[in-house]
């Protein structure tokens, strides 16, 4: 891994771990390896590489998605599989911690990733539903973009219940409950 990616994903793990405000250009250069010229040769700044950092982490978490979104199965297992997947609860998701962090949310540039992000992966999974509904696999009545909105939610939730009780099962649970009000739609014609 060349520098510049050494400093992209140091900065990424700080970043998850501290926030922007905790992660300061010193520490991303000694997690990285990278002296401080290497640094200011690949990014403006801090902010620049936030940016990059907050970016992967946004691209990645789509990828993860798209893959299981469109992988094999009916469209109900496939957000199955995508609300099942192993996850780190007590750590949270990567992308989502970054709304708590003040300092992203006030700066444009950065907000943007993550804003765009949470609106694709509403939007996607909103055409999964959709999907289903179509093919009669849930019911007429179920709207899509709000379930979509509302799944998105108790992943995120999920992540905030378990890192405050410290238990990685209130994660499940939340994924256990949405799958369990999801399921009241499913018709029972469906194959």
């Amino acid at each position: 891994m060349d520098t510049r990616e050494r400093l992209i994903e140091s900065a990424r793990e700080l970043l998850w771990e501290f926030g922007y405000v905790g992660t300061s250009p010193k520490a991303i250069q000694q997690r990285s390896g990278a002296g401080q010229g290497s640094m200011y040769h690949h990014f403006r700044g801090k902010p620049d590489l936030a940016l990059a950092a907050i970016t992967r982490s946004a691209d990645e978490l789509r990828d993860r998605a798209e893959a299981e979104f469109s992988g094999p199965g009916t469209p109900v297992q496939r957000v199955t599989t995508y609300l099942r997947r192993e996850r780190d609860a007590l750590r949270g998701c990567p992308v989502g911690r970054l709304t708590q962090d003040r300092d992203v949310m006030a700066d444009p540039a950065l907000r943007r990733p993550v804003e765009e992000t949470f609106a694709w992966l509403r939007t996607r999974l909103a055409g999964v539903l959709a999907e289903a509904v179509a093919e009669g696999e849930l019911d007429a009545a179920l709207d899509p973009a709000a379930t979509a909105t509302a799944l998105v939610a108790v992943l995120q939730g999920g992540y905030v219940l378990a890192r405050a009780a410290g238990d990685a099962e209130v994660y499940a649970q939340a994924v256990d409950g949405a799958l369990g009000l999801l399921a009241g739609h499913v018709r029972s014609t469906a194959t």
